[in-house]
């Protein structure tokens, strides 16, 4: 809710959600979503959150933490939630979404995901350690969003700019964006700066543009167009 009204975005026109995994900074938020919406925003239209499986009882368990006796709401607006199955093509509001279990312990699975409307592909890592089906899940891609938590070295459940740098020529997308990056990791943006990357002036995003990826596989350069530059697009992270 604080980043959706930062931006100046009305929460009333989101008609769907989709969760990589439940951890508190991935989906802890949707409590607020959904009072605020009953509440406060008088939402009519109804509303979609899609997540891994768990997703149901984990979200009543945190709306109960969070407001006592919330889930027994007469709702103003239908809301439902669909769990996706790991590894199954799955119809989301009209969009192919298709989730890949990463290394992240959450209580639940944890994903990568791959989402498809017919024209655009888009392609999220979750949060997760370096593993190959990362390659998979951002083959084709139109864009790429991909975390790197820490700097330097190995980090349980989290990739680091080390572990990623020397893999980022051979992850198929044509452009790639990194988030979820710790106070170290947003330190060192110079030498980011360097590998060849666009960093947005709030230091959030940080984006590659790989315009040579289909035809040039095998070239360990990241070629950087400005002039084909388009607006940053901005993800939330912890």
């Amino acid at each position: 809710m604080v980043a959706l009204k930062a931006h100046g975005l009305d929460p009333n026109h989101v008609d769907g959600i989709v969760l990589s995994h439940l951890h508190g900074d991935h989906f802890g938020a949707l409590p607020f979503l959904l009072l605020d919406a009953q509440f406060l925003a008088q939402r009519e239209r109804p509303l979609l959150i899609a997540g891994p499986p768990g997703t149901r009882a984990r979200l009543d368990t945190l709306l109960e933490v969070f407001f006592p006796r919330s889930t027994t709401n007469k709702w103003r607006f239908p809301w439902k939630v669909l769990e996706i199955e790991v590894g199954q093509e799955t119809d989301v509001m009209g969009h192919s979404v298709t989730t890949t279990e990463v290394v992240h312990y959450s209580g639940a699975p944890s994903t990568a995901l791959r989402l498809f409307d017919g024209k655009t592909l888009f392609a999220y890592s979750g949060d997760t350690e370096w593993v190959e089906d990362l390659r998979s899940v951002a083959d084709g891609a139109d864009l790429f969003i991909v975390e790197c938590y820490g700097y330097s070295g190995h980090m349980p459940g989290h990739l680091t700019w080390e572990v990623l740098k020397p893999r980022l020529p051979d992850l198929n997308a044509r452009r790639i964006m990194l988030t979820h990056m710790n106070p170290l990791m947003l330190a060192h943006l110079d030498e980011v700066r360097a590998a060849g990357a666009l960093v947005a002036e709030d230091g959030a995003v940080i984006e590659f543009l790989k315009l040579d990826a289909f035809a040039h596989r095998s070239s360990r350069a990241i070629r950087l167009d400005v002039s084909q530059r388009r607006p940053p697009i901005f993800c939330t992270s912890a």
